[in-house]
């Protein structure tokens, strides 16, 4: 790229006030250069096809289409444009699925513009940059324990494997021959053990993990 050539950004996020603060924030540095707005994911990726950004500034909860789909899809189809997580949001999850989508850095809203410019000109470079609070959320994520099917009894991980194939507690009882409550509880313990709050979830940790599911019950 070249150095004298401003850096062309695009600015994605559905709340028009903010994009005006962060348009009027931009006019203030002289190799920084805004090419578009977009209020949501799906204009994002028209504007990337027209204006060929350099860097994207993507918030992370949006109307239409959200900012991890639209960051997974700009960075397939457009992978020289760099994306920044620019979002209120600091919860783990969010986080961690927005960055495996491709973004190369994740900053709070509260950055100031020196810090916002700075990880611009970083990311260009392939540079990533977390908010402190951010890079806090990481490290202490890998001091969690991992999820292990040692966690799990046996008759869990058959539960847990009628889960996956998208049965119900009904089946799931009449399959192994529980009664429904005890299913219930069963199911209760599974989803506890594996910290998430619910069945999908369950499931999509056990595919984005590709686990084994020859260990679980699956007739």
């Amino acid at each position: 790229m070249d150095t004298k050539s401003p850096i062309k950004i695009l600015i994605v996020d559905d709340h028009a006030m903010l994009r005006k603060g962060l348009s009027f924030f931009l006019m203030s540095y002289s190799d920084l250069k805004l090419v578009g707005e977009a209020a949501n994911g799906k204009e994002a990726l028209l504007l990337c096809a027209s204006k060929r950004p350099d860097v994207v500034l993507m918030d992370v909860m949006m109307p239409i289409m959200d900012g991890i789909l639209a960051t997974r899809l700009i960075h397939s189809d457009f992978p020289e444009i760099k994306v920044i997580a620019l979002t209120s949001f600091g919860e783990e999850r969010l986080i961690k699925e927005v960055i495996e989508a491709g973004a190369i850095s994740y900053l709070l809203k509260k950055a100031s513009a020196d810090e916002l410019a700075k990880a611009i000109r970083a990311s260009v470079d392939g540079i990533a940059t977390y908010a402190p609070e951010v890079t806090e959320i990481l490290v202490q994520s890998l001091h969690k324990p991992k999820f292990m099917f040692e966690a799990l009894s046996p008759r869990e991980l058959e539960v847990l494997g009628l889960i996956v194939k998208g049965m119900a507690n009904n089946d799931i009882a009449t399959t192994l021959n529980i009664t429904v409550s005890t299913t219930k509880s069963h199911v209760s313990s599974v989803l506890a053990k594996m910290d998430v709050a619910s069945r999908t979830e369950a499931i999509v940790m056990v595919l984005q993990r590709n686990l084994n599911l020859g260990s679980f019950y699956i007739p």
